[in-house]
C-alpha cells in the first residue's frame, strides 16, 4: 500500500535530505559536534519529512497547512545549520552550494503543497492526489 505522502516530491526529497544529513553529521562533522550542531541539524532535518507526513494525515486543510508550515520552518533551520557548518569549516563553499540547492528543491514543492492547503484542498488518501475539501474521494 502506498501512503499519500509517498507520491509527494516535497516528502521524497525531504526524506532523502534527512538520510544524507544524518550521514554528513556522522561522517564529516567533528566528534565534538555530536551533541551540538550535529544533533540539532539531524532533528531539524527529521522534522521536515515527519511534519509533511503528519500534515497529509490531517482531516482539514488548515491543519495540514499548519504541519507543512512547521516543515518549512524546520527546512529553514536546516539551511541555517548548514550555513553554520560552512562558516565553521566543516563544509567547503561548493559542498554548501550543493546543500543549498537541495534545500531550494524541497522548498518549491513544499510551498506548492502549502498553497493548495491554503486554498482549501486536501490529499485524497488513495492516491496522494489533491482534492477540494468536501469532495468525496
Amino acid at each position: 500500500m502506498t501512503l499519500p505522502h509517498h507520491n509527494l516530491a516535497a516528502w521524497q526529497r525531504a526524506d532523502d535530505l534527512f538520510i544524507d544529513i544524518h550521514a554528513l553529521t556522522q561522517n564529516v562533522f567533528p566528534r565534538e559536534e555530536r551533541y551540538e550542531l550535529s544533533s540539532q541539524l539531524r532533528r531539524a532535518a527529521y522534522s521536515v519529512p515527519a511534519n509533511i507526513v503528519e500534515g497529509t494525515q490531517r482531516k482539514f486543510p488548515k491543519e495540514s497547512f499548519h504541519f507543512c508550515s512547521i516543515a518549512s520552518a524546520s527546512l529553514a533551520e536546516v539551511g541555517y545549520g548548514l550555513h553554520a557548518a560552512r562558516r565553521l569549516g566543516y563544509l567547503t563553499a561548493d559542498q554548501y552550494a550543493d546543500w543549498e540547492a537541495r534545500i531550494v528543491a524541497i522548498a518549491a514543492p513544499l510551498n506548492g503543497l502549502m498553497h493548495r492547503y491554503r486554498m482549501g484542498m486536501r490529499l485524497e488518501p488513495q492516491r496522494g492526489a489533491i482534492a477540494r475539501e468536501g469532495r468525496r474521494p
